[in-house]
């Protein structure tokens, strides 16, 4: 499985025809794309994997970080690849100076399996 470089991530981002072509590039050599951002109260999982159509399936997990809290919730969505662009541009966390870019970014620049953690333990 190829290591992506996480600055080829950020300029691809910039454009849509670029990120396109980087997304397409990304599925050929990857099953899925995976990431995370968690605090010491929350978590948000991110798995996104090629669908037939040429769209992406995003599959979002969140939780508490808390003994009593409820299961999680999962929320599945079939996006463009512009639409997952737009989300990743626009997605706002807890910690403001977090983005979705930065927990792609992190995960890119190391192994494609890897997880971001902030904070909490998971």
């Amino acid at each position: 499985m190829a290591s992506i470089n996480g600055n080829e991530w950020k300029a691809a981002l910039k454009s849509p025809e670029e990120f396109k072509s980087y997304m397409t590039k990304y599925f050929q050599e990857n099953k899925e794309l995976t990431g995370n951002y968690e605090t010491p109260s929350y978590y948000e999982y991110y798995t996104v994997t090629l669908d037939s159509k040429e769209g992406l399936v995003v599959t979002l997990k969140t939780g508490l970080n808390q003994p009593a809290s409820s299961l999680p919730f999962k929320d599945v969505e079939h996006l463009s690849i512009e639409e997952f662009r737009q989300l990743i541009l626009n997605k706002k966390f807890e910690d403001q100076s977090e983005t979705l870019t930065d927990v792609f970014t992190k995960m890119m620049a190391s192994e494609p399996k890897s997880r971001l953690h902030k904070g909490g333990k998971r």
